[in-house]
């Protein structure tokens, strides 16, 4: 059973907009092989704006992905494509439907 996510929002900077859909796209496989990552969703709110909300089953979850692979990449990326820092928020899971 999930218990906590995170919702990460993204802004393009003018003109990335592709760049940084594409790197979302390339970011589910450093997902694929995080165990502990129960659900990700990479998704696009509007012209320039994406997100990411993923779910874990606990805290330790959590916290691995946040020392992940897609976490340094934001980090190395994010002054190259994204028109303001990552805004990651924790959240908890009160209800959830999963396969």
């Amino acid at each position: 059973m999930v218990t906590v996510g995170l919702w990460v929002r993204l802004e393009a900077k003018p003109g990335r907009e592709d760049d940084v859909a594409q790197f979302l796209r390339q970011a589910q496989d450093l997902v694929d092989a995080e165990a502990k990552t129960t659900a990700w969703f990479a998704i696009k709110l509007g012209p320039a704006t994406f997100g990411i909300f993923d779910v874990f089953d606990g805290e330790d979850g959590r916290d691995e992905h946040l020392r992940g692979r897609v976490a340094a990449a934001l980090g190395e990326r994010a002054t190259d494509l994204f028109a303001e820092a990552p805004g990651i928020e924790k959240l908890d899971v009160l209800a959830s439907k999963l396969p």
